[in-house]
């Protein structure tokens, strides 16, 4: 009685493992490249306190108690200079407002489709009118809240997760499909005992087991760097990423069912990852875009998956309140794996 063969899919699962580990790039674009990404983002947006208001002051000599209420001011960041040189700034951005204190009554010049701008109007104007003698009929009191999860580096770690399960995803799948079609491994594979499904879910399989080592290295290194916690279930984190991993996957693989060229593969992969980039909210909040436009980009996989990180990460969520999400990536994953094992070709 003979013994059965070795597994098709675990074979292949095993040459995908090795066939990672001995590249060396892969390694870095895989884990150093998103750490780098963190690093440099989490520096540039780290928690500090807001950038004071800069100011130049036109024609102070006339009004010296005022210039010098301006100039004082803790609040803001303000000098002396001529017309001329001042509308310069205000033109390049050197200075988010000028004031014009020649005439009887000051003159703000600024860029009104400028929210600093129409911030340093304001606190400008207060300092001004303080100075003369404007006295609030209320006096509040102020309560200064730094509630966990509410940094920039708090936003942005769950995006840079979901972008790069999106990227290794994209290009760890469907490309190298591409790669082996075109040096004519897959025409190989054809002729060995196995189906196609054993194929992809060799893909699948190796990514899963990679996946895990990714989002270990992104949660480690954000919390002992930045000190970003996961107020939800990690359990739960973790099935999320699986689901946006398998998602991407069968986008990806629906790009290299039929490509025949790394050129043309890059310009698909190209066409599917950037809309996202800028519209699914990974490195700013994709309600500045019109109201009109907030439905199609929920509908995106990366804005569902992005969304749901977030919500398990700052706001503790669970898995059962973030059906719509686990909908969108479903729909988006099955859909397209269904389609490529349909259209699929080995040469």
């Amino acid at each position: 009685m003979t013994s059965a063969g070795p597994s098709p899919l675990r074979e292949l699962t095993l040459a995908r493992l090795r066939e990672f580990w001995r590249e060396k790039g892969i390694l870095f674009w895989v884990f150093g490249f998103p750490v780098l990404m963190t690093i440099g983002l989490g520096i540039a947006f780290r928690s500090q306190p807001p950038e004071l208001p800069r100011v130049t002051v036109i024609g102070g000599a006339r009004a010296p108690s005022l210039e010098k209420a301006l100039v004082s001011s803790p609040r803001l960041v303000a000098r002396s200079s001529s017309a001329d040189t001042a509308q310069g700034d205000l033109k390049r951005g050197k200075v988010d407002v000028v004031v014009d204190l020649g005439g009887a009554a000051p003159v703000y010049h600024y860029d009104a489709l400028k929210e600093q701008g129409q911030m340093a109007r304001l606190l400008v104007d207060e300092v001004l009118q303080r100075a003369a003698g404007r006295r609030d009929p209320l006096q509040a009191t102020e309560a200064k809240v730094s509630e966990l999860g509410s940094r920039y580096i708090d936003f942005l770690l769950p995006g840079l997760i979901g972008l790069n399960l999106m990227g290794s995803s994209m290009w760890g799948v469907g490309y190298n499909f591409v790669v082996q079609r075109k040096r004519r491994l897959l025409r190989r594979l054809a002729v060995t005992p196995m189906h196609r499904t054993h194929l992809f879910f060799a893909y699948f399989s190796a990514r899963s087991l990679l996946l895990l080592l990714e989002l270990l290295v992104l949660v480690v290194f954000g919390r002992l760097a930045f000190g970003t916690v996961i107020q939800g279930s990690y359990l739960s984190f973790f099935a999320m990423s699986v689901a946006g991993a398998a998602c991407f996957a069968g986008i990806s693989l629906l790009i290299g069912a039929r490509v025949e060229n790394t050129e043309a593969a890059n310009g698909w992969m190209n066409l599917v990852q950037l809309p996202m980039w800028v519209l699914s909210g990974a490195f700013f909040s994709y309600e500045r875009f019109p109201d009109w436009l907030h439905a199609p980009i929920r509908c995106l996989p990366l804005t569902a998956l992005v969304d749901a990180l977030r919500a398990i990460c700052n706001d503790g969520a669970r898995l059962t309140e973030l059906g719509a999400e686990l909908l969108v990536l479903a729909v988006w994953g099955s859909v397209s794996s269904l389609i490529a094992l349909k259209t699929f070709r080995w040469q």
